[in-house]
């Protein structure tokens, strides 16, 4: 399995189609369905959608002070200013989550678009790095929290290189002192973290990566083995963020 990166056009390409799903959301939620729980733990649909339009709002802010050659925080306010616009936003009607997540989106994308090569690798506060991880971020950002919102786009629709972006993303997330050899079906076996102990774990590829990200799976989608036995699915670490993160 391939857990390298796209290429800058390819990865700005993955970014328009992640939009393009996320607003395909947009169009069918109604007063009623954004209250609605998401998949995410405490929060609703609404949340979700606010969490969204800041993460746009935030890496568009990133890629305008970059312009500039200026730093800024990836969201107004901090940590706390990125919570207090999500509790603020969540109760938000339909209407209004389309108008706001539609404007985050353009204002992302516009940034994007207008990118050359080098602007790529302009220097960033997000993960104090460059450009394209902001890029990366975002593209994650859209497709896994589409998936969170539970109206039916799961991780049966990520496409495969995705799946092998995130898969390499979260390899962190391996706990110390043990490795992950996945086995996705109809690929060669991968191996993520360097510990002595490893643990085989069996999925089809999107239920693989859902399943590192945290996300729910289908039933048996994702089984366990150490030493040819069968075992519980082991835990994994944290989101490799500095920021905090859903």
């Amino acid at each position: 399995m391939d857990t390298t990166t796209p290429d800058n056009d390819s990865l700005l390409a993955g970014i328009e189609s992640a939009a393009a799903g996320f607003r395909e959301e947009l169009e069918v939620l109604t007063d009623a369905s954004v209250g609605r729980s998401s998949l995410l733990p405490d929060w609703t649909r609404g949340h979700v959608l606010a969490h969204v339009a800041g993460v746009c709002d935030g890496m568009a802010r990133q890629l305008e002070y970059a312009g500039r050659g200026e730093r800024i925080e990836l969201y107004d306010g901090g940590q706390e200013g990125r919570n207090r616009a999500i509790e603020e936003g969540a109760g938000a009607s339909a209407d209004e989550h389309r108008e706001r997540v539609g404007a985050a989106l353009d204002r992302a994308l516009a940034a994007f678009r207008r990118l050359d090569g080098d602007a790529w690798q302009r220097p960033i506060s997000y993960r104090d790095g460059v450009v394209r991880d902001g890029g990366l971020a975002l593209w994650r950002e859209l497709v896994i929290h589409r998936s969170d919102l539970g109206t039916g786009a799961t991780q049966h629709g990520w496409d495969e290189g995705f799946c092998e972006h995130v898969l390499g993303f979260l390899a962190p997330r391996v706990p110390e002192g043990m490795a992950f050899r996945l086995h996705a079906e109809g690929r060669d076996a991968v191996v993520l973290g360097g510990g002595a102990e490893t643990v085989d774990v069996y999925g089809r590829l999107g239920d693989l990566a859902a399943w590192l990200a945290g996300r729910p799976v289908d039933h048996a989608a994702v089984r366990a083995e150490r030493g040819g036995e069968a075992v519980s699915l082991p835990e994994i670490g944290p989101w490799p963020s500095p920021a905090a993160a859903k």
